[in-house]
């Protein structure tokens, strides 16, 4: 595995927040500041918009809602169901008598997968709903399409 060169700059922060900082990466483990600070560099590349519409990416919905609301489960169900080509699992965890947890593990395009978080982030009874990049395939850019026309990974060889 090649490593790139290695490059030096400076930060300027204020004395209370990288003290902060220094106590949060010391209780995950970090050796150092360079290594906790090329993660966040790494995290922050993998924000969902910092993508093409068309970018094949990999993630998870996480969302948190009221499964009392009234019609929000069926939508919800409707939902997955429209975007079923995008969904890989699903994992649902009971949090209390009124709220769920449910974690949805999806690939696809960028613009689809930030579409259906929006979609379920304005439903009422959702309290929360964020959709995360964890992997992105360059090589593969828009290739991977659902339904509605567009191309899926089964249907091509």
């Amino acid at each position: 595995m090649q490593h790139d060169e290695l490059n030096r700059f400076g930060v300027s922060i204020p004395s209370d927040l990288l003290m902060q900082f220094d106590k949060q990466i010391k209780q995950q483990g970090y050796g150092n500041r360079s290594e906790a600070i090329r993660d966040l560099i790494r995290k922050s590349l993998l924000q969902p918009q910092q993508y093409p519409a068309t970018q094949c990416v990999a993630g998870t919905i996480a969302m948190v809602y009221d499964h009392h609301a009234s019609e929000l489960p069926l939508s919800l169900i409707a939902l997955q169901h429209a975007y079923h080509h995008d969904i890989i699992s699903t994992m649902h965890v009971h949090l209390s008598h009124e709220l769920c947890l449910e974690i949805l593990v999806v690939r696809g395009e960028v613009r689809r997968l930030r579409e259906l978080g929006d979609r379920i982030r304005v439903l009422k009874g959702v309290l929360y709903a964020e959709l995360s990049v964890t992997h992105l395939d360059p090589a593969r850019g828009g290739e991977h399409r659902g339904h509605h026309g567009r191309q899926h990974d089964d249907e091509h060889t």
